[in-house]
């Protein structure tokens, strides 16, 4: 069977199961008994009703509306399928819903009108006002759309966005300002080639202009060969706009000296030999699907140092519409936007190609793994998965639209919103953000043992922007500054952070000394101390913190956890302190919850249960937190009589002893701890209010067991493990640890130990 016969049946699969199309929908509020019958119904739906009825305004605040975008098409031109009608584009337009909630959580309902009238088409759009916060018109044919989408924009008050048109102008418009910005060239210099004249193309140029690209410079081109004055095959008023006064009449003619090609056409439109004949560092934005105007290598093989764009994912610079959509909308729902008007779309814009001058972001690199993310000629703009979109891109055209008057409802706070925009993608960040407060107070030295990592160095990099302090790596330079060079990094060695080299570092004589001082009586001599402080990066850091050269190890990218416990306790441990536990916090779509002991302890006595449960209280704390603990077993509140339940309950009986500033209470069931209902009926009188935050287990198994279930199931993100009892002097990570995970350890061990202890 073919590759493409098995492409084709994994994508029909795709859409057939487990169940039929890629939607559903979801209640936001609960349904579960009479009286939420009677609020989410009649009777109390009615009290909504009327509050909108007095002020339209509310019903942002009482419905789905000010984030629901409608997908609105006929069929009549659909991706490169043609006038295939409105009920085969379903799909096409589903996909389109899927990504609005995937990349800027936008709801979306997809509708399919079979209606071939633009202004018919016009007229059902716009009966649709009260219902949706915006309107993505998709797929509608040329010059069509552009009827329907000046009518709807006369007569309707939210937005309305053609993305086959503005989404494509607005990516080309980024992955063109930053080909000028790699070829040192200037819009208003330029000389642009262009070949479609349909709804996208023109849409392009009329982008480029806006962003300085001279008319007299525009050369439109297509199927009949150039657009000039006084043509009158297959003319109309958007295309004449674009008519040149010459005697010239064919791509051949007019390609002489170009300095970019932008192709919405056809496949092969665009030869080997007409690119030979354009400038030096030609342009060439080939993107025609599935078959380019011209194919990479084939424009490469005469004009080396051509920058080009396809609208392929096999190729670099992919201009790809969800690039913009989702962001562009997000900002506009989120001020209460009439319109998206220019300004709103060169700020989305620029927004987009000022994030791909930036440094790769660790999660479009996880996402595009094997792909060279640093900006130049291949890489002009930004990939799909950049988390860092809908904060920058968004922020930009909400802002755009404040300033041009065009938001009903503006924000106040700028910096919050965007914040909160990168919260809902980073979604340790909101929990992080009084951590990362107090790492900026006092700067710590942090040395990560595995340096050559790229999770590491991405870290590192990280580090500089969002925190004070100054990382420091173990590991060869040349291996680090390769990997740097390779995932597009700017860190400096010597001068954003500094190295240790295990093969060649001046210190290695003190350190080797050090290790050999504090376990001389353990068995280590000499060449043994020569071999370790040679190979062992987690001894060396741990060396470091020990002789106060560093404030904090983190290790354990790739190992076993209690490899580096062991060196970490051969050397801090002199120093008085001691590993009691680990903890997770698992973040959920519901919010955090802390998991210990994961890693220490397999089978925690009664005194390190209470040890555990002390400092996960006060690690919780440094979220912001009132820490909830519950001590979890099989046992619940004494109907076991041995095992893990008289362990928790003589955990209970220690904690009971002291003067603790938190509620916690056991031996019970997950489910128990987790429902104070259910709490509440089985044990009337315990001393827990509401859900647990912390589940503290009498074993590893069940506390990893736990901890993977909801990280890999239950979609929760970890943030630790955090290592308690050691002074935050170290931390053990796991190795499916992420370069944000990895940032979020160095905030909290950053933190300074006297606030927390």
């Amino acid at each position: 069977m073919s590759d493409n016969v098995n492409n084709r049946q994994a994508a029909l699969d795709y859409h057939a199961f487990p169940k039929p199309g890629k939607l559903e929908v979801r209640a936001t509020k609960p349904l579960a008994n009479g009286r939420d019958l009677s609020r989410a119904y009649s009777p109390g739906v009615a009290e909504a009703c009327i509050e909108i009825k007095k002020d339209p305004a509310t019903a942002a605040l009482y419905t789905s509306r000010a984030n629901l975008v409608a997908v609105v098409t006929n069929g009549t031109a659909v991706l490169g399928l043609g006038n295939i009608g409105a009920l085969a584009s379903k799909p096409v337009m589903e996909g389109k819903a899927v990504l609005f909630k995937k990349f800027a959580n936008i709801d979306c309902f997809d509708i399919e009108v079979d209606q071939p009238d633009p202004e018919k088409l016009a007229d059902i759009v716009c009966a649709l006002e009260p219902s949706f916060g915006a309107i993505n018109l998709e797929d509608i044919k040329a010059p069509d759309c552009f009827t329907v989408e000046r009518i709807c924009n006369e007569r309707m008050n939210i937005p309305v966005f053609h993305d086959d048109q503005h989404g494509t102008a607005i990516v080309v418009g980024a992955a063109a300002t930053n080909a000028l910005h790699v070829a040192g060239k200037k819009f208003e210099d330029i000389k642009i080639v262009s070949t479609g004249g349909g709804a996208a193309g023109i849409a392009c140029l009329n982008m480029l202009l806006k962003l300085g690209v001279k008319r007299e410079n525009v050369w439109l081109c297509d199927v009949h060969g150039l657009v000039y004055e006084g043509r009158t095959e297959d003319m109309n008023p958007i295309k004449s706009e674009y008519a040149q006064k010459t005697d010239l009449r064919t791509l051949e003619d007019v390609i002489p000296d170009a300095d970019m090609f932008l192709g919405l056409s056809g496949p092969n439109v665009l030869s080997p030999e007409l690119v030979a004949k354009m400038s030096s560092a030609p342009i060439i934005f080939a993107l025609a699907n599935p078959t380019p105007e011209i194919m990479p290598d084939a424009a490469r093989a005469v004009s080396p140092d051509a920058i080009i764009a396809t609208g392929r994912s096999d190729f670099p610079n992919q201009v790809n519409n969800v690039l913009c959509f989702p962001f562009i909308f997000r900002g506009a729902l989120d001020v209460g936007a009439t319109t998206i008007n220019d300004e709103m779309k060169i700020a989305c814009i620029e927004g987009i190609a000022a994030l791909a001058r930036e440094t790769t972001s660790a999660e479009a690199a996880a996402a595009y793994q094997g792909e060279q993310l640093t900006f130049g000629a291949d890489y002009l703009i930004p990939k799909p998965f950049d988390p860092r979109l809908v904060g920058i891109v968004s922020s930009a055209v909400a802002k755009a639209a404040m300033e041009t008057g065009v938001a009903t409802r503006p924000i106040e706070d700028m910096e919050a919103y965007k914040a909160g925009l990168d919260h809902s993608v980073f979604k340790s960040a909101l929990l992080m953000r009084p951590v990362f407060q107090a790492a900026r107070s006092t700067p710590r030295r942090i040395v990560f043992a595995e340096g050559e990592d790229e999770r590491v160095l991405r870290a590192a990099q990280a580090i500089l922007e969002e925190t004070s302090e100054r990382p420091i790596l173990i590991g060869r330079p040349e291996v680090i500054e390769k990997r740097m060079e390779k995932a597009g990094l700017t860190l400096r060695l010597g001068q954003d952070f500094d190295l240790v080299n295990p093969e060649n570092d001046p210190r290695y004589r003190d350190y080797w000394e050090t290790y050999h001082s504090l376990l001389a009586r353990r068995g280590v001599s000499p060449d043994i101390a020569r071999a370790i402080m040679r190979t062992n990066t987690t001894a060396i850091g741990a060396v470091m913190v020990h002789r106060n050269e560093a404030d904090s190890l983190i290790c354990g990218t790739f190992g076993e956890t209690r490899w580096h416990l062991n060196y970490i306790d051969q050397v801090l441990g002199r120093d008085g302190h001691r590993a009691h536990g680990s903890l997770s916090m698992m973040i959920l779509e519901d919010g955090p919850l802390f998991i210990a002991d994961t890693q220490v302890h397999k089978h925690p006595t009664p005194e390190q249960l209470a040890e555990i449960a002390i400092g996960a209280a006060r690690h919780v704390r440094r979220f912001g937190l009132t820490p909830n603990v519950a001590l979890c077993s099989q046992s619940q509140f004494g109907n076991q009589g041995a095992n893990t339940g008289s362990r928790l309950r003589r955990a209970i009986e220690i904690l009971d002893e002291g003067n603790h500033d938190f509620t916690y209470e056991g031996e019970m069931n997950i489910d128990t701890a987790l429902d104070p209902d259910l709490r509440k009926r089985l044990f009337p009188g315990n001393r827990m209010e509401g859900p647990a935050n912390v589940l503290v287990f009498a074993h590893a198994d069940a506390a990893s067991g736990v901890r993977n279930i909801l990280k890999m199931k239950g979609g929760g993100l970890e943030v630790g493990p955090i290592l308690m009892g050691m002074g935050n002097r170290a931390h053990v990570v796991s190795p499916s640890i992420t370069a944000r995970g990895l940032l979020n350890m160095a905030a909290i061990a950053g933190t300074p130990v006297a606030e927390y202890g």
